[in-house]
This record gives C-alpha cells, structure tokens and sequence, in this order.
C-alpha cells in the first residue's frame, strides 16, 4: 500500500509541476505578446506625431509666406487700365502691397517760395504714406505747379498735379496723377471740424478707392465732409500757404468748383519722405 501512494504522489506531483510550467510558459508568451503589442502602438504614436509636426510647420510655412507681417499693412494699389489713361497721367509702376504701419515721417516739400514741411504718422496712413515714398523716388511731383487756390467757403491750397490741368479740389476736375488709385484712410469722422487750418489731405473723385496724388494744405478751418484721407500735419511753412492766399487767385473755376490759379504762383521744385523715425 505505502509503495502505491507513494507512486501516486510522486505521479500528482508531476502533473501539478507540469501545470505550473505550462502556466509560467503561457505567462511568459502573454508577456511577450503584450510587450511586442505596446512597442507597436508606441511606435504607431511616434510615427503619427511625426507626420502632425511635419503637416504642422508645413502649414506654418505657408502661413507665413501670406500672411501679413508685425509692423506692416496690407495695401491694394489699383492700377488703372491703360486704355482709361489720359496724356496726363504717369505710369509710375505700383508700390509694394506690404508696407510698413510704424514710425514717423517727415514730408518736405521745396518749392519756389521756400520749404513746406509736415509730419505723416505711418500707423494712421501706412499705404498712403507708401504712395507719397514711392512717387517721390520717382520724382513725381518735381517742378510741379500748385494748381487751384480757395478762399471762400474752405480754404485750401491744392497741388499734386503734375500737368496743372486741376480745376477742382476732386481729383477728377483735374485729370493728372499717378496711373494707379488707393483706398482712403484716416479719414477724420469724429473731428469738428474735420479738416483744421494746418491739415494736409489727400484730394479723391468722391467715390472710395479713388485716391491718387493731388493733395490739399489747408491754411483755414474748412467744413468739407470727412472724406478725404488726412496724411499729416504741417510743421513749417504755412506763412508761405498764407501769402499764396492772401495775393488771391483768378476766379478759373468760380462756376464749377470754385476758387482758380493762385495769383502768387507756387511751384514744388522737389518733393523727399524722410526715412521712418521711431
């Protein structure tokens, strides 16, 4: 009897060793099976975050190709069609459409009678600022007369007409300019009144985007609509506007817009931008 429990035994424990190594076996491929499992899903993770950062910067990069730059507008220069021009206008070229929006500068112009300086503020009037630095490279309005003179009613002195053929303080009464037009801005809608003595602005045919390069120095509160781009202030010269004013003018266009030729002619011999300050 002893001899067969012992055999007995001996067999039950065979077979529980044998289970035991077949569970730690089954444990260990479990394991292996689990490990291979999450290297693949960390592999998996690794290659699809690749891919995003890749897809990411790629998308960054053509963002940055388009988008407009800190410190700088975008501008539209429209260039009129060449079978629209008169014999007065100038092909000029365009300006860049991204400008510059900060700084100062300082506008002169010299003329017959002396310096006329004034202050233009690029964070108001980045692309009309733009226009005024990229016709005077082109000498634009060099030897140019002032073409029309108002005292009564408002009080504007107006150039920026390279063929003095202005009539009118829009620019369609005279036909020169630039061959391209831009939008208007600063325009002065919460100031009373909108255009002070000491104001320079940008003359237009009355529509929105008809911008060009006839401009106005206003030598005396004058109660036109806010619809004209104010480009500065001027800072010296205005007794030279106000001898223009007081010698008069011919009355040319006293039945159309009004005022006429200044009496005391006025020519601008050059006109510079200073480089942007601050």
């Amino acid at each position: 009897m002893t001899s067969t429990r012992e055999r007995q035994r001996a067999a039950a424990r065979a077979r529980l060793e044998k289970e035991m190594a077949e569970r730690a076996a089954r444990a260990q491929r479990r394991r292996r099976t689990q490990a291979v499992v999450g290297a693949g899903a960390v592999l998996l993770l690794v290659v699809a975050g690749t891919v995003w950062l890749v897809s990411a910067l790629g998308d960054d990069d053509q963002t940055d190709t388009t988008a407009t730059p800190q410190g700088a507008a975008q501008c539209a220069f429209t260039e009129i069609p060449a079978d629209q021009r008169t014999p007065q206008i100038k092909d000029v070229g365009l300006p860049a459409n991204q400008q510059p929006n900060t700084g100062t500068q300082t506008l002169t112009l010299e003329t017959n009678l002396g310096p006329i300086t004034a202050k233009v503020d690029r964070s108001k009037v980045p692309c009309t600022a733009a226009s005024f630095n990229h016709l005077a490279e082109k000498n634009f309005f060099d030897n140019s007369k002032c073409h029309r003179l108002v005292t009564e009613g408002i009080k504007v002195l107006q150039c920026g007409d390279p063929s003095a053929t202005g009539k009118g303080w829009r620019e369609t009464d005279g036909t020169g300019g630039p061959s391209y037009r831009l939008s208007e801005e600063n325009l002065p809608t919460d100031q009373r009144p909108p255009y002070p003595e000491g104001v320079i602005a940008m003359a237009n045919s009355g529509q929105p985007g008809s911008t060009g390069s006839q401009f106005f120095i206003v030598y005396g509160d004058s109660p036109l609509d806010p619809n004209y781009t104010v480009l500065g202030t001027i800072t010296g010269g205005m007794d030279i506007v106000k001898q223009v004013a007081a010698a008069g003018d011919d009355k040319a266009f006293a039945q159309q817009a009004g005022g006429g030729h200044p009496k005391k002619e006025i020519t601008i011999n050059k006109l510079t931008m200073s480089a942007p300050q601050g």
